[in-house]
């Protein structure tokens, strides 16, 4: 039989992941779950009586739905890595002895990597799209957030940290910025106001302590 020579044990849950996940990234009009869930099945009947294989593969469907429903609706990894991991395990437990087990589980990992190639080859699904405009919109939010805690800052005055040439490090509000001179160079423990904010470029003059 096939599943007695341990090449066969790491190459059908290779097969099945690989078409799983290969159906789960892109457009392949469901031949990548029919082929999938019939090489896992095959794995999973040639060692389960039929109770160990309903209660088996439950919990291996299980495993293969949190890695759907964070690619649908969560989209930030987490319930998908649990997903994987409960696939390997439970992949891995079913094989008869830690040789084995070990081959099975590399399959499990490895099909589920190489499936990432098929999105060079077929159109991907929406789920892609939907992961990036998030990873941009967050991208930008922080950006953003960044942008204005620095508009913030003008006007502020602060200590210069390290000599400015014109580079370097100033102390505003207890807070390290780096900054830029306006043209010379600051020496150290220099008093200096922020006079223009770029993005997160910011600007200081040095403070003419007879002016205060």
């Amino acid at each position: 039989m096939l599943l007695d020579h341990n090449f066969f044990v790491f190459l059908i849950p290779f097969l099945g992941l690989f078409f799983l996940f290969g159906e789960l990234f892109v457009k392949i009009k469901g031949v990548g779950a029919i082929l999938g869930l019939g090489f896992i099945a095959y794995y999973f009947s040639f060692y389960l009586d039929s109770l160990q294989l309903l209660i088996i593969t439950a919990v291996f469907l299980v495993g293969l739905g949190l890695v759907v429903l964070d690619g649908k609706l969560i989209n930030d990894g987490t319930l998908g890595v649990i997903g994987l991991l409960l696939m390997i395990f439970i992949i891995g437990y079913t094989a008869p002895g830690w040789i084995a087990s070990f081959y099975s589980s590399a399959g499990v990992l490895l099909g589920s990597l190489s499936s990432l190639f098929l999105l060079k080859v077929f159109p991907k699904r929406n789920m892609w799209s939907k992961i990036a405009l998030k990873d941009q919109l967050t991208s930008e939010a922080g950006y953003n957030s960044l942008n204005d805690e620095y508009k913030s800052l003008l006007g502020e005055r602060g200590i210069t940290k390290t000599v400015l040439r014109p580079t370097g490090t100033i102390v505003v509000n207890e807070e390290k910025y780096s900054a830029v001179s306006e043209g010379k160079w600051i020496e150290m423990d220099k008093k200096v106001e922020i006079v223009q904010i770029e993005g997160t470029r910011i600007v200081v003059k040095e403070v003419d302590r007879s002016t205060e």
